[in-house]
């Protein structure tokens, strides 16, 4: 029987309200199996970016990462809030492991090629990308792996990748070794059909009825890449997913009441 492993990931808006953070991170710290933590970048990349005058360029929402805003985005998201969000586990006693991903090797990207677009140094990532063995030998130590949005090339270039995708695929590939549990947490009750009302959660969303709810123009658009990532895993052999309202993670693990669960 295999060991349960949470992977958890966090995103911008709770990064960027350090009383959340603490309170969330004091959920994560008590749970007692092993577990992952994934984070994004919140804004201050962008704010950063500001400052020093580096024009930031969006294509569908997506970010163009020139080397410049590289330079940002590893700054702040392998730096910056990696190494902050480690400091405030180990003193909750929780030992975590701040990484990116050529930190030992634990994440090689590819960088990507669109047809179209020059997304720059932008990284995309498969399960085989995920050293899921390297990773297995960090928690065996009783370290918490805290992974960055942070990958590399195996050619000495960094690159910027998505983090509900690290979260996603990290997850398939650890489903080789664990019983692995995904969970992506945000600022929402979970999968809103209306998302002006938080008692509108959509208790279980499945391939089929995300493609009618998709074609409906029920879902808000910044939701889709964590279902679409969500759905990958679930497809891949992640014995489960949720996507969950980020203050109510304990609950969660102790009673797997609320949010929206992800189905075959």
């Amino acid at each position: 029987m295999k060991e349960k492993l949470f992977v958890v990931k966090i995103g911008g808006a709770l990064i960027d309200d350090e009383k959340l953070l603490n309170q969330f991170l004091e959920q994560f710290a008590g749970i007692q199996e092993k577990k992952i933590l994934v984070h994004g970048g919140g804004k201050l990349a962008t704010t950063l970016a500001d400052k020093l005058g580096i024009p930031q360029q969006l294509v569908n929402g997506r970010r163009i990462t020139d080397k410049a805003t590289l330079d940002i985005v590893a700054m702040v998201y392998a730096g910056s809030i990696n190494k902050n969000i480690a400091a405030k586990l180990q003193q909750k006693n929780c030992n975590a492991i701040g990484l990116s991903g050529p930190d030992a090797n634990v994440i090689q990207a590819q960088k990507r090629i669109h047809p179209e677009i020059d997304f720059g140094f932008v990284g995309d990532i498969d399960k085989k990308s995920v050293d899921q063995k390297m990773i297995s030998n960090f928690i065996s130590l009783g370290l918490v792996p805290v992974f960055s949005a942070v990958t590399h090339d195996k050619k000495g270039n960094l690159l910027n990748t998505n983090a509900d995708t690290i979260a996603s695929v990290t997850a398939q590939s650890m489903s080789e070794i664990y019983d692995v549990e995904l969970l992506y947490c945000f600022d929402k009750e979970g999968v809103l059909e209306n998302v002006e009302d938080s008692d509108s959660v959509i208790k279980k969303v499945s391939q089929d009825n995300f493609s009618t709810l998709k074609k409906a123009g029920k879902l808000h658009k910044g939701i889709l890449p964590k279902l679409e990532n969500a759905l990958s895993a679930i497809k891949n052999n992640v014995n489960k997913v949720f996507l969950i309202k980020e203050t109510r993670l304990k609950n969660h693990i102790e009673t797997h009441h609320g949010g929206t669960e992800i189905c075959l």
